[in-house]
């Protein structure tokens, strides 16, 4: 199973440059089943301290693990999306 890590969005102050919000997601993929995680992490105004400008992608993945994102947390229940996919424990359907 393979993991990637993505910032989709930042939310940043047009008056300082300073990001506020980063939208992320976390997609696993394991051979043809894929599960995937949309979240937002926060901050105060002011921090972190590396303006919109200067940030790159791997800073703000930092910032997200840092500010309470769990990433082994997160990863764990990928792959317990995943198993579900290849052994589902309920179906829906009609007998007839």
């Amino acid at each position: 199973m393979t993991t990637q890590w993505k910032i989709t969005q930042t939310d940043y102050q047009t008056s300082d440059g300073f990001i506020s919000t980063a939208h992320w997601t976390a997609t696993a993929v394991d051979g043809d089943y894929t599960a995937s995680i949309y979240s937002t992490a926060s901050w105060q105004a002011g921090t972190p301290t590396i303006p919109y400008a200067s940030v790159t992608e791997a800073e703000v993945l930092n910032w997200v693990w840092a500010n309470g994102v769990d990433k082994q947390a997160t990863e764990d229940a990928l792959a317990a999306q995943i198993a579900l996919q290849k052994n589902p424990v309920q179906a829906s359907g009609t007998p007839w």
